[in-house]
């Protein structure tokens, strides 16, 4: 743990680099513009590759998230973090998970991907960016006066597996091309990588995430809280490689119009962001962080990560997914409905802290 480079503040830009670096050139060998990596996008894709929902431009059981998990489980085991624990508030964190997923679809990207937009140029991520800080910032509200979602406690080796073994399972159905997965052939769902180094980037991902901490709702959260710069120093270093990986790949676009799958219903990608990033802050981390801590065997992480992806489901069956087109008919009201959720249960779950 004191060795880790990772954990200083030059571990963390260059974990921060390198994950930029990543995300630009998935871009260029095929995955959709704008989008190397979208935690919430991708783990959609999964959701209709599963046939849950009836998109057909995107079904792909993708190759990146499992690897992320996968990376960030081999690198705990070796460093000796792997520590399976689970049992806090597990309901709720599913539901927020899902509700999570239904503002990212709104706004169509992760945390994540409002940097990697905003590196590609594309304008529309800034109501995003700064729907995310308004969310993080009403959750670190909460959080300050004592929100909880109580203790998680420790858990027999299996427990930890579990989700992992998943991601495993879903590599095997891709690898052997199982024949009742669905792929889209046009779309974003098509677009993609070649797997080998889709899979390959995962793996690195995940493991500078895991020694890194690398979380964009973390980073975030302690500026906000605690006036600590560590986190976001990586956030900004990974936005900086985007960028000038994009300039020199010929992937930057400037603007608000005819961005890749994106809309410019300012509005509803604030809010859209507001509600995930509310979530996010409320359940302890970014989507790719909720990855990362499933990895090392934390099922509170993996059952959130199955909330954003029944969230996905939800969201586009019942039309409140956004695509290029605008917002989804019923994507108002889910986002609505979404915070009046997360604030619920952020008043409910915070008990004013009383001085010792």
């Amino acid at each position: 743990m004191k060795n880790n480079f990772f954990k200083t503040r030059t571990g963390i830009i260059t974990a921060g680099t390198l994950i930029g670096v990543i995300a630009a050139l998935l871009q260029y060998f095929g995955n959709p513009k704008n989008m190397g990596f979208c935690i919430a996008c991708f783990e959609r894709d999964i959701a209709g590759g599963l046939g849950l929902h009836r998109a057909d431009v995107v079904q792909y059981i993708r190759p990146e998230i499992i690897g992320i998990m996968i990376g960030a489980l081999l690198i705990s085991l070796i460093k000796g973090e792997f520590r399976p624990r689970g049992g806090s508030s597990t309901v709720i964190r599913f539901f927020l998970g899902v509700f999570a997923m239904n503002g990212a679809l709104v706004f169509l990207g992760c945390p994540w991907r409002a940097f990697i937009r905003l590196a590609g140029g594309d304008w529309n991520a800034i109501l995003g960016i700064l729907g995310l800080i308004t969310g993080i910032g009403t959750g670190s509200y909460f959080i300050k006066r004592g929100y909880s979602l109580g203790r998680s406690h420790t858990q027999g080796k299996a427990a930890g597996y579990i989700m992992p073994g998943f991601m495993i399972f879903l590599f095997a159905l891709l690898v052997f091309n199982f024949p009742k997965l669905f792929t889209s052939v046009s779309g974003p769902g098509a677009m993609k990588a070649p797997l080998i180094i889709s899979i390959i980037a995962g793996l690195i991902v995940g493991g500078l995430a895991q020694r890194s901490r690398f979380c964009t709702v973390g980073s975030i959260r302690d500026v906000i809280l605690v006036r600590d710069f560590h986190l976001i120093s990586g956030i900004g270093a990974f936005t900086l490689a985007v960028l000038i990986m994009n300039l020199i790949l010929g992937q930057f676009n400037a603007g608000f119009e005819n961005q890749p799958m994106a809309h410019n219903l300012h509005l509803w990608n604030f809010l859209g962001m507001t509600l995930s990033g509310f979530a996010f802050a409320l359940s302890g981390g970014c989507p790719g962080r909720q990855l990362i801590l499933s990895g090392e065997g934390d099922t509170d992480a993996g059952v959130f990560v199955l909330g954003m992806i029944t969230g996905a489901a939800f969201s586009h069956n019942f039309a409140m997914a956004s695509s290029p087109k605008g917002i989804g008919e019923f994507g108002m009201s889910g986002t609505i409905i979404g915070l009046v959720f997360t604030f619920a249960i952020a008043i409910t779950m915070t008990q004013k802290r009383t001085a010792a």
